[in-house]
């Protein structure tokens, strides 16, 4: 987003109103900024509101030495890394646990909040990349990707989203954490460093994972009718041979077609399940999802069940992640309950 002009030097005699008419424009890249570095879409949406009270309450801060974009970010970084001190860090099955097998059994819910959440495609990134960027454009949201910050430390993520996905100089990230250059350079090096030891187990390396319109749309729907029909077999043509499974609050992740057959036949497509299920098509993480709904047989209509995301390498899928929560159907727009 090209910064504004006509910035006034001093904000200090601005009323409200025209405060925020400077401020709302940014709203958008702040909150996937946040959503960046929390995992968490809420978090998110109070941290950007947050921001905007802050820099009302010291609008006389600011120095127009650096622009009022510049000025909001360095805000809401802080105001992460202050909240992220409170918080335990957050992860999908797949980065904080190896893969389970068959002969294990399905371990209870964690239900603390130590699961990233999907973001909906209605919250748009920065549209700003640098074309020398190290990660593609369009990672910068992508679940893979979001997953793969938080194995960081909170600063360290600060860094590498600040420098490799804002492409800010180092100058400019050592300002808004009050750092030296060379600490965050430093800082720099072993992100990247921790992010390529789990670009592999994470699909961080997907070289096509966009199709055209049209073959996405034929590959969604035979998704779409092997799972409201339960049809395994269908589901697993669709899938690649390492493929990976999680429906995060269950801590387990599974590996290869094999082993996500054997736990569908036996959980989700378990017994008579053609009708169970109902999915609506959505988009999260700048990739397609669906919001997926369990018939109530007592009061024949199907409730909210959660969010599925997919992530596709060239023609088939790599990953399926099933954020059960219902109240995420909110988030992402979608009814809470859909007729039988």
């Amino acid at each position: 987003m090209p910064e504004q002009t006509n910035i006034p030097a001093n904000l200090r005699n601005l009323d409200q109103h025209e405060f925020g008419a400077l401020t709302e424009p940014h709203r958008r890249e702040l909150r996937a900024h946040c959503y960046r570095m929390l995992g968490c879409v809420q978090d998110a949406e109070d941290m950007v509101q947050e921001t905007f009270l802050r820099a009302w309450n010291r609008r006389e801060t600011y120095e127009a030495r650096s622009t009022l974009r510049a000025w909001l970010y360095k805000i809401a970084t802080n105001q992460c890394l202050d909240a992220l001190k409170k918080k335990p860090r957050r992860g999908l099955p797949i980065s904080r646990e190896d893969a389970s097998t068959l002969e294990q059994p399905i371990p209870a819910s964690v239900t603390e909040p130590i699961w990233l959440e999907p973001y909906p495609d209605d919250f748009p990134a920065s549209a700003e990349f640098s074309t020398e960027s190290n990660y593609l454009a369009r990672e910068d949201i992508r679940l893979a990707f979001v997953t793969s910050l938080h194995l960081l430390p909170p600063r360290q993520r600060a860094v590498l989203i600040l420098r490799d996905v804002l492409d800010w100089q180092a100058d400019e990230v050592a300002d808004v954490l009050e750092q030296t250059v060379p600490s965050v350079k430093s800082a720099l090096h072993r992100a990247r460093t921790t992010l390529a030891k789990h670009r592999q187990t994470l699909h961080l390396d997907e070289i096509n994972p966009h199709l055209a319109d049209e073959d996405l749309r034929g590959k969604l729907e035979l998704f779409v009718h092997a799972w409201q029909t339960a049809d395994v077999d269908g589901l697993l043509s669709l899938l690649m041979d390492d493929a990976t499974f999680s429906m995060p609050p269950i801590p387990s992740w599974y590996r290869g077609r094999e082993n996500i057959g054997g736990l569908v036949r036996k959980t989700i497509f378990g017994g008579q399940a053609n009708g169970r299920w109902r999915l609506l098509p959505t988009r999260a993480n700048s990739q397609p999802g669906f919001g997926l709904y369990k018939l109530n047989e007592g009061i024949k209509n199907y409730d909210g069940y959660g969010i599925q995301v997919l992530t596709f390498d060239g023609e088939q899928i790599v990953d399926i992640t099933t954020f059960r929560n219902p109240a995420l159907m909110g988030v992402f727009q979608l009814p809470s309950t859909l007729p039988a």
